[in-house]
Order: C-alpha cells, then sequence, then structure tokens
C-alpha cells in the first residue's frame, strides 16, 4: 500500500533524497514549494520515477495555502525541510524568520487541522554555538548558544514543536544534521565539500572555504533518517517532541581533499580549503536516535565521497552537471 507524505524543501538537497527514498519503496510523495526548480530530484529519479512525484506550487509563509495543501494531500505524515540556509538569514533576516519560524508554525497548524499523524523538521547543529572543547561532542541535554539567525530560528523550531506536543499532542521529531554532503548539495555555508567533488571531476580547480574538522552526514542517510521518523514513534517510548542530533564521520577537511583525490585521482591538487573553523561544534554526540530508531544506515566517508563522485561523472557524461555553484573565472 502507498502511503502519501507531505515534503517541504523537497526542491533542495535533503528534500530531493527525501522524496527519492519515498519513491523507491512504493510511497508518494506530494512536494510542496514556492519554487519550480526541480533539477536536484531529476538528478536521483529516471523519468518514470519522477512521474510518481506530485507538486503543489504554494508559500508556507501562506497559512491559507499552507492548509489546504495539507489537506488536499491525505498525507500520514510530513518532511519539513524548507527553509533559508545561514547566508540568506544574514542577507535578510526578517524573510529568515518568516519561512523558517512562520512557515514552521504554519505547517503544525495545517498538520492538526488535516489530522496528519507525524511531523519530523530538520533542525540543524546550528542550534549550538561554538564549543569551548572540540574534544566533547555535544549530546542533545547540551546547552543551545546559536551564533546565527539560522540556528536561532532552528532552536526557535524546536521550541514550537515541544509547545505544539505540550498543548495538542502533535508528535515530532526534529533532526540536527552538521555537514551535509551528496548530489544536490549545493547552497548553504558547509556545500563546499560536495562543490568541491563536483569540481574534481570537472577537472577545475576548487578552494573549500573553511578548515578544521566538522561532522560529516551522507545525504542518503539523512534523508533514510528523516522518512524513519516521520513514520513511527521511537522504539525506547512513546510519542512526544524529540530532537535528536545527527553523527556521521568527524574528519578535517583535509582528510575531505584527500579523500576526493581517492575517489576522481586525476583531480589530485585541484581541491584545497582555506578559512575559518565553523562556529559551531567540529562533531555531535549522535547516540539517541540510534537507540530510538535501531538500525538505521551508517555510510562510510569514503564509499559516501565514492557515491557522489561517481553520479556527479554519470551527470556530466549526460551533459545534465549543474555548475552553478562553481566559480565562473
Amino acid at each position: 500500500m502507498s502511503n502519501h507524505y507531505l515534503v517541504t524543501g523537497a526542491l533542495g538537497c535533503i528534500g530531493a533524497w527525501v522524496v527519492r527514498h519515498l519513491v523507491h519503496r512504493g510511497d508518494t510523495p506530494i512536494v510542496f514549494d514556492l519554487g519550480t526548480d526541480a533539477r536536484r530530484i531529476r538528478d536521483l529519479l529516471d523519468d518514470d520515477e519522477f512521474e510518481r512525484v506530485q507538486f503543489v506550487h504554494g508559500d508556507i509563509t501562506d497559512l491559507d495555502a499552507t492548509r489546504r495543501a495539507v489537506e488536499a494531500s491525505k498525507a500520514k505524515a510530513i518532511v519539513h525541510l524548507a527553509g533559508l540556509q545561514v547566508p540568506f538569514c544574514r542577507q535578510d533576516p526578517a524573510l529568515g524568520a518568516r519561512v523558517n519560524v512562520l512557515g514552521t508554525i504554519h505547517m503544525f497548524e495545517a498538520a492538526l487541522a488535516a489530522g496528519v499523524q507525524r511531523i519530523c523538521y530538520a533542525s540543524s547543529a546550528a542550534v549550538f554555538g561554538p564549543g569551548e572543547d572540540d574534544d566533547v561532542a555535544p549530546d542533545e541535554t547540551a546547552a543551545c548558544e546559536p551564533v546565527t539567525h539560522y540556528g536561532v530560528y532552528k532552536r526557535a523550531n524546536e521550541g514550537t514543536a515541544r509547545v505544539y506536543w505540550l498543548d495538542k499532542k502533535l508528535p515530532s521529531v526534529g533532526l540536527r544534521p552538521l555537514t551535509v554532503y551528496g548530489v544536490g548539495r549545493d547552497r548553504g555555508m558547509t556545500s563546499g565539500p560536495t562543490t568541491a567533488m563536483k569540481a574534481a571531476v570537472l577537472g577545475k580547480p576548487f578552494q573549500i572555504g573553511f578548515t578544521g574538522s566538522t561532522d560529516f552526514n551522507y545525504v542518503a542517510d539523512t534523508a533514510a533518517m528523516f522518512v524513519a521518523c516521520a513514520d513511527a514513534a521511537p522504539a525506547n517510548g512513546p510519542d512526544g517532541a524529540f530532537v535528536y542530533n545527527l553523527h556521521g564521520d568527524t574528519v578535517d577537511t583535509a582528510a575531505i581533499v584527500a579523500a576526493i583525490e581517492r575517489a576522481h585521482p586525476d583531480a589530485k591538487g585541484l581541491i584545497t580549503a582555506a578559512g575559518p573553523h565553523l562556529p559551531i561544534p567540529p562533531q555531535l554526540d549522535g547516540r539517541a536516535i540510534h537507540a530510538a530508531y535501531p538500525g538505521l544506515p551508517h555510510t562510510a566517508l569514503d564509499a559516501g565521497i565514492r557515491a557522489t563522485v561517481r553520479r556527479f561523472v554519470e551527470l556530466r557524461d549526460a551533459g545534465r552537471l549543474d555548475v552553478s555553484d562553481l566559480p565562473t573565472n
């Protein structure tokens, strides 16, 4: 039996992979988005698979439009990923708040009205500020002192979800990924490593704009986690409003450069890294989600980079590789 899932932000990287995950297991994703550029989804699906995706054009800052879309979708659950990234929130904080905070409130309101079973939404490691000790990976009980508007908005959404559970008993799960990489990751503060992989297959030099260690999450794994949390309550307890850190592989950017060169030896010497460390902890304690949802996938870093490079090569050879995130000079 095919279930319907409403997916916001599905034209972005994680959202495109959520759509892929749902289609591949036989479910029906309903994409609710203001944009119309479905290239990231097309990069992951063949023509027949793409035909199974339903698109509804709308704006989550419009409560009535959001309610209509959720009601019409007959969705079992919502995967809510729509949001403006760090640079866009910095440039226009008011718009960032309307999309990231008000849009999330609208999604919860619409879910209540339509009787949706559960929301899984994207929070972020940006809810944490720079740690005093990089060797300590914060867990979900650690203090949150974000240093970006984006991080503040994500923390507000976690509070919103908690209040909707306390007041209305609407179950939710928020996930906090750190540096997501993979096909489709071409925007945001931590998109540089994926753009470097794309540059490598094109034989172009590229400099990742930050240094130091960070927690790398392969996007296929991240998408699978969002779907798993949208599907069911935690295995170790009843429903509620939960927030989980995601942990992947914590490595220095120099190790990422080396892994790209292993995956595509022709790129040796083309990829570099320079710039400050990221203003968030270099790694997160991600044990809680695996206790709550046993059996979640983990793709080793080298394998994830090889898969990403391989797909970029396929898209390049088909003349379909988007290069809008690469420097023009």
